[in-house]
C-alpha cells in the first residue's frame, strides 16, 4: 500500500516518466545495517534521486556521484558528526541518550549544507521514525516528528515550518532527477 504523503507528493509533483529501477533494498540495508522506512523506499521507487524544487535534494541508494547516494552519506555523515561532537561541538539531546539512537542522512538541502536525517532509534520500527535536521554549518538542530514523505510534503506546501525553509513554500513545483542533472 502507497504511503498516503508519497500518494499526496506525486499529485503535488509528478514524478519523472522514465523511472529508474528500483534499489536492491535487502543489499541497501544490510550496508546500513537496518530497515528503512517504507515512505522513503516508495519515495525512491517514484521518483529516483534528485531535487525537489531545487531545494530538497533526496539521496538514493547507488548513486552515481557518492555526494547524493545514501549508503556513502550515511558513512561520510557519521564520520564527520563523530569528528565536530569530538572537537566539542554540542550533540543533538536526542542522540546522546543511551539507547544508542543513531542518525542517517536521506535528503541534503541544496546550498546550504544541510542535512536532514532519520532520528533512528533502535526501539522504534523505521515507520516512526522523525526528522532531524542539521544546520551544516553549525551546531543548531530542528526535530520534526514526522517521517521524510510527510516531512518532504508539508515543507512543500507550507504546512510545516522551519528556518531552513523560510522561502516555501514556492508558487510552482518541479523535481529534477539525477539521471538529468548528475
Amino acid at each position: 500500500m502507497t504511503h498516503p504523503s508519497v500518494t499526496r507528493l506525486t499529485h503535488l509533483v509528478p514524478p519523472p516518466e522514465d523511472r529508474p529501477a528500483a534499489p536492491d533494498w535487502q543489499q541497501v540495508e544490510a550496508a546500513l545495517e537496518t530497515a528503512l522506512p517504507d515512505d522513503y523506499k516508495q519515495l525512491v521507487e517514484a521518483y529516483g534521486g534528485g531535487v525537489f524544487d531545487e531545494t530538497i535534494w533526496l539521496l538514493e541508494p547507488g548513486c552515481v556521484d557518492t555526494d547524493y547516494d545514501l549508503v556513502a552519506q550515511t558513512s561520510e555523515r557519521a564520520a564527520e558528526l563523530a569528528e565536530l561532537w569530538g572537537s566539542g561541538e554540542p550533540k543533538p539531546t536526542e542522540v546522546e541518550s543511551p539507547d544508542a539512537a543513531r542518525l542517517i542522512p536521506w535528503a541534503y538541502v541544496e546550498g546550504s549544507g544541510a542535512y536532514l536525517y532519520w532520528l533512528a532509534r533502535p526501539d522504534q520500527a523505521p515507520a516512526e521514525w522523525s526528522v532531524m535536521l542539521n544546520e551544516g554549518r553549525g551546531p543548531a538542530w530542528e526535530r520534526h516528528p514526522q517521517g521524510c514523505a510527510d516531512f518532504v510534503v508539508g515543507i512543500l506546501t507550507g504546512e510545516i515550518q522551519s528556518f531552513y525553509f523560510d522561502d516555501f513554500p514556492p508558487p510552482s513545483h518541479a523535481f529534477d532527477p539525477n539521471s538529468e542533472i548528475l
